[in-house]
């Protein structure tokens, strides 16, 4: 028999039970969601919520043409959940058949697209089980990437980075400088590095399911990423890389430790090939000498000998202490100076009664010594500043040497500078005279990166322009037309004459100087413009310590070559009228 009074007890203590419970969930359920809301959602996204890098590409470097060589592309790490891939998967394909695919064989298919061994990979999936990250392969391209995502391996996925490429590989490489693991290791990537070239990476972060996976749509930029600027050279590629093989082919034949190329354009002083032997390719950088990881061409500096002759004659035009054709001097092949040191010619001869012009085609050490000691050597030091010796070139290419010019010479060397020794250059600052000469007595900025273009259309590290007057414009054409004896009488004339065009050229041999005493080691040049009638182009051409040919005619062919390419390349009208050169004797 029921008894009413217990089953109102039963009820009423279940009631009891029932509210109780439902007060406990109801006070769970305001503590979670009102009183600590924040802090749990904090503490669930720190669990599911990734912090990531959002790369910026590093600007590019590019010749004057767009050509691009130095360039950021997108790689990819294979990384993967290990903790939900320990069973492998059952893959189904589209006839609806389902295979069993395990760990190793994972492992066999991401090895065949990454050219891994198949062990390593598996060891990678298996080695920490539980985890939810291990790095499988890094930066593979995108075409590998999308292979293994085609897949379809459940718990991979494929955080992106950018990394540095050289297209042109060693063509230019000696300008654009390279990249190390922790930024711009030298060249133009180091010197551009803070002004242009260097971007600023984001932050954001994404949200990640069980699996350990992504989830799509789930990012969240904290810190938006900012690309480099575009670096632009005065370069041309094609030139580049044709200068490159052609001093590399002869540095082989020769027997030359180095050799450099430099070809500069007359009107605007800019640098559309400077070339190095041996080169660097910064896309390998440790298969190259450290020695040869930049550029010899700014770096270096050396005695240039007899290509100095021609600014020298251009002093003696200008102060009006010789003309190309008066009565000049009986040259002999040894003259006793008059504080009693003695000049020599590079060979024995009977004396010989020379026109300045005719000093210059005979390269006379002799002869130009005579002739250049009629100008004060305090003179001689100002016009040698304003030609730009001794101090750095408006291009200010990382490690550039400025040479040396000594304000005061002995009674030795105040003949020596006359014929370059005594004093040292680079290749540059002799392409600095070059085109002072070639552009009718005013020196223009040497100019090797046209400016930069930043991302938001701003142009920043825009060349100086300004040129300044150094020699009158007929001095500077007069000592054109004489340089022209060189390629029209000279004894490297047949190696240097280029049909159909009237070129101006001065060679020289330097000796090498060891230990402070001259050695039989030789750098052996050649300098040069060409229409002579309207200079439009230079082209130097050196080669240090050569062991076959020690003199300038081994580099006499190396710029006819690249001059010729160049007044083909650039479609230069050929010339019309005749060589007039003055005369060599009187």
């Amino acid at each position: 028999m029921n008894n009413p009074r217990m089953n109102r007890r039963r009820l009423a203590l279940s009631i009891v039970v029932v509210f109780v419970v439902v007060a406990v969930f109801a006070g769970r359920l305001v503590d979670i969601q009102l009183v600590r809301a924040d802090q749990l959602n904090k503490d669930s996204l720190s669990k599911r919520a990734i912090a990531a890098v959002t790369y910026a590409p590093r600007g590019q470097i590019i010749d004057s043409n767009g050509v691009i060589l130095a360039d950021t592309v997108t790689r990819y790490d294979v990384t993967a959940s290990p903790r939900t891939m320990q069973g492998g998967f059952d893959r189904k394909a589209k006839n609806g058949t389902v295979t069993k695919v395990s760990l190793m064989d994972v492992a066999n298919e991401i090895a065949t697209i990454t050219k891994q061994d198949p062990s390593a990979v598996y060891l990678s999936l298996s080695k920490n089980p539980k985890s939810d990250y291990a790095v499988v392969s890094k930066t593979v391209d995108t075409t590998s990437m999308r292979a293994i995502r085609a897949l379809k391996i459940p718990g991979l996925y494929f955080p992106s980075h950018p990394i540095r490429t050289y297209p042109t590989g060693a063509v230019a490489g000696n300008l654009t400088g390279y990249m190390n693991t922790d930024g711009a290791g030298g060249g133009l990537e180091l010197g551009y590095d803070k002004s242009c070239l260097a971007s600023a990476n984001g932050t954001s972060t994404y949200e990640r399911g069980e699996d350990g996976v992504q989830i799509p749509g789930s990012t969240v930029t904290k810190t938006a990423a900012k690309p480099g600027g575009t670096l632009k050279l005065t370069i041309d590629d094609d030139l580049q890389f044709f200068t490159d093989q052609a001093i590399a082919q002869q540095a082989t034949a020769i027997g030359a430790t180095s050799a450099t190329a430099i070809v500069f354009r007359i009107k605007d002083a800019h640098i559309m090939a400077m070339s190095d032997w041996p080169n660097v390719d910064p896309n390998n950088v440790d298969g190259t000498p450290i020695d040869n990881v930049g550029s010899l061409a700014f770096t270096a500096q050396y005695e240039p000998g007899s290509t100095f002759k021609a600014m020298s004659a251009a002093i003696l035009i200008d102060t009006g202490k010789a003309t190309p054709t008066t009565p000049g001097v009986t040259v002999p092949s040894a003259w006793k100076t008059p504080e009693g040191g003695m000049i020599h010619d590079a060979g024995a001869h009977a004396p010989e009664r020379l026109t300045l012009t005719g000093v210059l085609q005979q390269s006379s050490n002799v002869g130009i010594s005579m002739l250049g000691s009629t100008v004060s050597p305090s003179v001689r030091y100002d016009y040698m500043k304003k030609f730009g010796l001794g101090e750095k070139t408006a291009v200010n290419f990382l490690g550039e040497a400025s040479g040396s010019l000594a304000k005061h010479w002995d009674d030795q060397t105040k003949y020596n500078v006359l014929y370059g020794q005594g004093v040292s250059a680079t290749l540059p600052q002799l392409a600095g005279i070059f085109q002072t000469i070639g552009n009718g007595g005013v020196r223009l900025p040497l100019t090797l990166v046209e400016g930069c273009t930043h991302p938001d259309g701003t142009v920043t590290d825009l060349p100086q322009t300004a040129g300044a007057r150094v020699v009158a414009e007929s001095s500077a054409k007069t000592v054109v037309n004489m340089l022209e004896s060189v390629v029209t009488g000279g004894e490297l004339s047949r190696s240097l004459q280029i049909p159909g065009y009237r070129v101006a050229a001065k060679s020289g041999t330097a000796e090498v100087a060891e230990h402070g005493v001259y050695s039989s080691d030789r750098i052996v040049s050649l300098a040069g413009l060409a229409p002579a009638e309207n200079p439009q182009y230079g082209v130097i051409v050196t080669y240090t310590k050569p062991v076959i040919m020690k003199s300038s005619a081994a580099a006499a062919p190396t710029f006819q070559k690249i001059m010729t390419e160049v007044l083909t390349k650039y479609r230069v009208s050929p010339s019309t009228t005749p060589s007039t050169s003055p005369a060599t004797n009187w």
